[in-house]
């Protein structure tokens, strides 16, 4: 088993990492020209600098560097001169600071990547989507080295994964602590979304409501079986799927301190952890968030940068944002688990779930994570209700357009 865990960029993680089978670390510059798969506002500063000493002490610990250039859009400047000027601005940039590694998910990247910078692997992340066999081959062909599948709909599927792990010899990763919805509706618009709010010289300038990330939240809050209908791979089952052939997993979260990162791979190398599943696969909500720039003066500094846009959005209803977003845990540390997701009562979830073709199954006549979540998870009650109250007025100032200072008309 290898693990490519999300670099915070902090001079304490390669120490925090050692002796686990940590064998790349991903991450990338807060924003370039290209963008990738986190906007701007959930990572710490970073400068080039920063980056070209990190990559080369990883280096030193015989640790290789990812480096995303990822979107799922480029506003089609990928076809235009200055696009492709600054794409080689970066990818040069890229080789000269040590990464042995890049992540696209746009096919046009990988052609020009793998003629111009023959020294680095390519390597395709989630937002390329690839969930199918077809999808697999196709990249394989074009010369892709690795490819991380498309979590929300193959992590679950256990005869797809069988599947495509028989049908292509290039390394294949699967995503190991991720949270989103399984199948989730919203994925497209969200990579989509977060692929803009991260590119220099976009028209959003960084700015971006995350109307996704909040919708998926008030749908686990009101109906707690979403927390089980999910991606997430328990470090328990991860046999599982060594067991198919599957041998290299992807360790999230960029912007979580060192901390949660040395517990996650701790966890996942050890195949075991008792405790809240969300301390695992939550990217956000952390106890701990010394070392990664959460304190009051750089929340102030990052609302003023990225979201104080008087001309954009209606202030007044932003701080109401600002608001829900403390409540989530977003902004500061969480001092208790207003959700329990009790990991060791989830023993012998996964083996139920590869009976159930979920693709095709009415989740409200299946009651499968229903049960589960009976068992497993624990919801207070006023924080329920607290949230869902501040979800239906976030999203009421949203269809009313109240957000941006819109008065629309009622149907009659």
């Amino acid at each position: 088993m290898k693990l490519s865990v999300a670099s915070n960029f902090k001079r304490d993680l390669l120490a925090a990492l050692e002796g686990y089978p940590v064998t790349e670390l991903f991450g990338k510059l807060p924003s370039d020209s290209i963008g990738g798969g986190r906007a701007s506002f959930m990572l710490s500063p970073l400068t080039v600098g920063q980056l070209r000493e990190h990559i080369r002490s990883a280096a030193k610990r015989g640790i290789g560097f990812n480096y995303l250039i990822n979107p799922a859009c480029m506003d089609n400047r990928e076809f235009t001169r200055q696009g492709q000027v600054e794409l080689e601005r970066l990818l040069e940039l890229v080789e000269d600071c040590g990464a042995t590694a890049v992540t696209v998910s746009l096919p046009f990247l990988l052609s020009i990547i793998k003629k111009r910078h023959p020294r680095l692997k390519v390597r395709v992340g989630v937002y390329a989507r690839v969930d199918s066999v077809a999808k697999a081959k196709f990249w394989e062909d074009q010369g892709a080295d690795c490819i991380t599948l498309e979590s929300i709909s193959v992590n679950r599927d256990f005869a797809l994964l069988q599947a495509i792990r028989s049908a292509v010899k290039l390394e294949l990763q699967l995503i190991a602590n991720s949270n989103c919805l399984l199948f989730c509706p919203l994925s497209g618009q969200h990579m989509v979304n977060l692929s803009h709010a991260s590119q220099k010289g976009h028209a959003s300038r960084g700015f971006m409501i995350d109307y996704c990330a909040l919708k998926c939240s008030a749908e686990k809050l009101r109906d707690p079986s979403n927390y089980l209908r999910s991606e997430f791979i328990r470090p328990e089952d991860l046999n599982t799927y060594l067991q198919m052939g599957y041998t290299s997993f992807k360790i999230l979260e960029r912007g979580a301190p060192t901390s949660v990162m040395a517990q996650r791979v701790r966890a996942y190398s050890e195949g075991s952890f008792d405790g809240n599943l969300l301390e695992l696969v939550q990217p956000y909500g952390y106890k701990d968030t010394s070392g990664v720039g959460t304190g009051w003066s750089e929340n102030l500094w990052r609302f003023f940068k990225y979201f104080f846009r008087p001309g954009t959005v209606n202030t007044a209803e932003l701080l109401k944002l600002k608001k829900l977003a403390e409540k989530r845990g977003l902004l500061s540390a969480m001092e208790w688990d207003p959700v329990y997701i009790d990991n060791r009562k989830l023993d012998g979830f996964l083996a139920g779930m590869q009976g159930i073709n979920c693709r095709t199954t009415d989740c409200s006549a299946c009651g499968y994570c229903a049960a589960w979540t009976q068992k497993a998870v624990k919801v207070d009650e006023n924080f329920q209700s607290e949230m869902l109250a501040l979800y239906s007025e976030a999203f009421g100032a949203f269809n009313s357009g109240t957000l941006w200072g819109i008065e629309a008309r009622s149907a009659e």
